[in-house]
């Protein structure tokens, strides 16, 4: 009797969400998720660009999540190595193609909701809702970065070298059902949450074998996954 209680309660909030995908208005600033070394990133076109000039107390996420651009691509613009920034400075901000990567985002289905609910069930269903929360958010980054493809299932189910980036693609737990949890977690990132600071990759260093992720900059800890951005 349970059980049916709670799918009959699963079955409406997947019925609410069909609404909610036609209304909801996406922002992105800007796990295991990657299993090889070899470079991922797509091809991009070039942007208008903006200047902001650093000033004291700024972080480049903060500048991120103010333009809603994602953070490598700004690292990327400005050639960094790493998150540091002294006032005083000025970063170029790509932000033409930022406002592009947004409206695609706003166009979310509710196919694309639910699978992005599966895959964050499937890799961090015994993580803090918190955690969840980033795991899909790492998944909206990639979304909004022009490195990586530009819809939810081509990110999800992306692959190199017959190794897909999220493990639950290849050992099939992607077709779990997610729970309220889950899906809560993927409306909660496709709303702007993102405890993972712009991270791009996630990973759990207890059983990564991945040597290369482990050199990326780390952005936060959450439970058991690190999140991290490319250099």
């Amino acid at each position: 009797m349970k059980k049916l209680v709670r799918k009959n309660v699963l079955k409406l909030v997947l019925l609410i969400l069909s609404v909610f995908a036609l209304s909801v208005s996406v922002f992105t600033p800007v796990g295991e998720c990657s299993q090889s070394s070899e470079n991922i990133y797509v091809n991009h076109s070039d942007s208008t660009v903006e200047k902001h000039t650093i000033r004291n107390g700024d972080t480049l996420y903060d500048i991120a999540s103010e333009y809603r651009i994602a953070l490598d691509e700004i690292m990327k613009a400005n050639q960094l190595k790493n998150s540091l920034i002294l006032p005083g400075e000025t970063l170029l901000l790509p932000v033409e193609a930022a406002a592009q990567e947004r409206i695609s985002l706003g166009e979310m289905s509710r196919e694309e909701i639910i699978l992005l609910a599966r895959v964050i069930h499937a890799e961090a269903r015994g993580e803090s809702f918190e955690g969840q929360v980033a795991v899909g958010a790492v998944i909206l980054n990639r979304l909004a970065s022009p490195h990586f493809p530009k819809t939810i299932h081509d990110v999800i189910f992306q692959k190199n070298k017959r190794v897909y980036q999220f493990s639950p693609v290849g050992d099939g737990s992607i077709n779990l059902e997610p729970d309220e949890k889950a899906v809560q977690a993927a409306l909660q990132a496709i709303s702007g949450e993102d405890p993972s600071n712009g991270a791009l990759f996630f990973y759990n260093p207890d059983i990564s074998s991945d040597k290369w992720i482990r050199t990326l900059p780390v952005l936060t800890r959450i439970g058991n996954h690190v999140f991290a951005t490319s250099y």
